[in-house]
């Protein structure tokens, strides 16, 4: 399958302005996610989609593939499917622009996980391995079924146990917490950005209810640990640090499970 990979990035953010282009590293931070993405073997093309002149020319400028799309985008999903639609690939993955640290043998499990018959889409999870994360609101929790077909979606704690508490030592996993990375066929992708927000999507805030909700399949993979995103100027410095200690290698070469 030839496979796509499609980074959104944005400059406008209300926790940390101008994010893609911070550069203490010496490379911007859309430049680390870029190069991260090129690390997987599935990858045909990587594709920066932008609406802004400054990241379009940054990317530009290291060498990297910007594509400048619309203004009115409401979400990243959307902006990815106007570059989708343009493109010739089979599966499209969209990969999040402030995410620097995330495995490229994660996308390739995406990528794999696409040539399941009848999937739509695919998305990641991790196994949670404590009670704080399982009920945290901010923590998007999955289920799945016996196939591996994702059940639901929710903030709320799922699934919940009504006796007892939960035991996350047990394998396998039980209790997932879910990743925001996503492989879409690239037919499915632009059909379901036309489709307006389904009453779940609107209740849970979360966009891949969507697709469960209008009777999509989403395969789910699980990894061994969650990568982090920069929202917060205490993340990039948490970043920074990290990078300065590992390099470019630090996020290369974990094992996933199976």
């Amino acid at each position: 399958m030839r496979t796509a990979i499609v980074i959104p990035a944005r400059f406008a953010s209300s926790r940390l302005p101008g994010k893609p282009l911070l550069r203490e590293t010496g490379k911007y931070l859309i430049q680390h996610v870029f190069e991260q993405a090129q690390k997987a073997k599935c990858a045909s093309d990587v594709i920066v989609a932008t609406d802004d002149d400054r990241i379009f020319a940054a990317v530009r400028e290291f060498g990297g593939t910007p594509v400048m799309t619309r203004e009115d985008h409401v979400s990243g999903t959307d902006r990815v499917a106007e570059v989708a639609a343009r493109l010739t690939a089979d599966v499209v993955i969209n990969l999040q622009g402030d995410e620097p640290q995330l495995d490229p043998d994660a996308i390739d499990l995406l990528a794999e996980l696409m040539r399941a018959p009848g999937s739509d889409m695919a998305t990641l999870a991790v196994p949670i391995t404590d009670a704080e994360t399982y009920r945290n609101p901010n923590v998007v929790k999955v289920v799945c079924d016996d196939r591996g077909r994702a059940l639901y979606f929710s903030r709320s704690p799922i699934p919940m146990v009504r006796d007892g508490e939960p035991d996350f030592t047990a394998r396998p996993a039980r209790f997932l917490q879910h990743l925001g990375v996503y492989a879409y066929r690239r037919d499915f992708l632009l059909r379901i950005a036309g489709e307006p927000p389904h009453p779940l999507e609107q209740s849970e805030k979360l966009e891949q209810l969507r697709v469960l909700g209008t009777g999509g399949t989403i395969m789910l993979g699980q990894v061994h640990r969650a990568h982090r995103g920069v929202d917060t100027p205490a993340d990039y410095a948490d970043f920074v640090r990290w990078y300065r200690q590992n390099g470019d290698n630090g996020a290369g070469g974990t094992r996933r499970a199976a």
